[in-house]
């Protein structure tokens, strides 16, 4: 695919960002596009692979990624989009915010760098939102069964537009009052540009999905009153249980789970009223951000906006190592050091630290204690080893807890509904996406737990046709 010798003639291109003291005065999305022109250089450097890892080991949606990249090659954009969105409905995100585990598989990344898969997808779909290509695909005929979504994320909206074009009414239950879910108030503006959302959602409308907003399911409306007036319902409520710190001063009103922190100033964004709510700033304060995954690192990025004074970040695990090690061989993810766009920006990284207790001054934390620690192999799994004299104690004014998520929500729908449940807490489901209730289907991290937003496309595409296998 691409030129075959175009891998040892042009060497990989990374996209540039706007320059950091610019970029952190705003909530602009910081990554500059690579001129269409050079891109064709990028996608000539695919090399024509016996076996492409990339589509068939990296990408969970199995984007078809040499046949796209030898299409940008040849200047054929349009044929481009259409191979890009036959495996993936909102190109334009997972072109913004996933790691691109098909670089990763990426028969180059075994000695050269990697085809710039992500950025070549990017701007296929960009190019295809200007020149208008991307238009509304309504159905031809109507089944007449309806399908509610209950969850409004990346999985929930995959699966309400496959189910739309399939022909069946679908209403999408959303309990805040936008749609997006994740990605509305999980994901940073200067990550996805909420504009690219509702570019994305118009055509979901247009082709027929209904959204009902600040909808509560269990709550507002019940589940019985859901499986009596649709012929199915699908669960796509992600895995909102985020995993919590249980240390002494846990309590403290100035500690906050990420999500919180990050939905309250994509709301700020959106001109939204929080007249209601207790305002989460960083402005001038010692940040400790707790956990050192994607969701802390946009937790470091937000609180250098806000004029934060000091951001620390602390992670349990070891530092890892800046080379692929031994244990993530290609075309596996490699477990490597990364360095967000957020910590270049100003962040102080702490690795292999505890947190033992929180301490303050009445209602508000004020030092954070901590500890070094070890990971030692104890038969077949990994202990944590505190490493005496190095305790530690930080000043502090907001403590951010970013550590994961544990499963779905437990909320009233799924009590209600009396869904079983798996060993880590997730709705479970049988081979076509079905719960243990007949017509309920669940997709998303509901099911899988925390996850990449791809993996939440692709098992709402799944998951729809399935439905639409059991309607028709």
């Amino acid at each position: 695919m691409g030129k075959p010798t175009g891998f040892m003639e042009f060497p990989r291109r990374e996209p540039s960002k706007r320059p950091l003291d610019e970029r952190v005065k705003d909530y602009r999305e910081i990554e500059l596009p690579i001129p269409l022109e050079d891109l064709k250089d990028q996608a000539a450097r695919c090399m024509d692979c016996g076996v492409p890892s990339c589509h068939s080991f990296g990408c969970p949606l199995a984007n078809r990624i040499p046949d796209w990249n030898d299409l940008v090659y040849r200047g054929k954009w349009q044929k481009a989009l259409d191979l890009l969105h036959a495996t993936n409905n909102f190109p334009e995100i997972t072109g913004r915010i996933c790691p691109a585990p098909c670089e990763a598989a990426c028969t180059l990344d075994i000695s050269k760098n990697p085809v710039t898969i992500r950025q070549l997808e990017l701007q296929i779909i960009e190019n295809g939102w200007q020149q208008g290509w991307i238009k509304p695909q309504p159905p031809l005929e109507k089944t007449g069964k309806r399908v509610a979504i209950i969850g409004s994320g990346p999985a929930g909206l995959a699966a309400a537009q496959q189910l739309a074009r399939m022909g069946h009414d679908v209403v999408v239950f959303e309990k805040d009052n936008r749609i997006g879910g994740l990605l509305r108030y999980g994901i940073p503006d200067f990550k996805l540009d909420k504009k690219i959302l509702d570019r994305r959602l118009e055509q979901l409308r247009q082709e027929g999905v209904q959204f009902r907003t600040d909808v509560a399911v269990g709550e507002d409306i019940s589940a019985r009153y859901l499986r009596k007036m649709f012929h199915a319902i699908c669960i796509t409520m992600g895995a909102g249980q985020p995993r919590d710190l249980a240390v002494p001063g846990r309590g403290f009103e100035n500690v906050h789970f990420a999500m919180e922190y990050l939905k309250q100033q994509n709301q700020i964004n959106a001109g939204d009223s929080l007249k209601s709510q207790r305002i989460i700033t960083a402005r001038d304060k010692i940040v400790a951000v707790i956990g050192g995954g994607d969701t802390g690192s946009d937790c470091v990025g937000t609180a250098v906006r806000q004029g934060a004074k000091e951001v620390h970040q602390f992670e349990i695990l070891p530092q890892p190592p800046q080379e692929r090690p031994g244990d993530t061989p290609w075309p596996n993810w490699p477990r490597i050091l990364r360095t967000s766009s957020s910590h270049q920006e100003g962040c102080h990284r702490h690795w292999s630290v505890m947190t033992k207790k929180l301490s303050g001054i009445e209602v508000r934390v004020s030092q954070l204690h901590g500890i070094q620690v070890n990971w030692v192999q104890d038969g077949s799994s990994w202990k944590v080893q505190e490493i005496p004299g190095t305790e530690f104690t930080l000043d502090v004014d907001l403590v951010l807890l970013a550590m994961g998520f544990v499963h779905v929500q437990h909320n009233k729908l799924v009590e209600d509904l009396a869904l079983a449940l798996d060993d880590k807490g997730n709705i479970k489901t049988d081979s076509n996406y079905m719960t243990s209730i007949p017509g309920v289907f669940a997709a998303g991290d509901a099911i899988k737990g925390a996850s990449l937003v791809v993996h939440a496309i692709h098992l709402g595409r799944r998951a729809a046709e399935a439905i639409d296998r059991y309607l028709t």
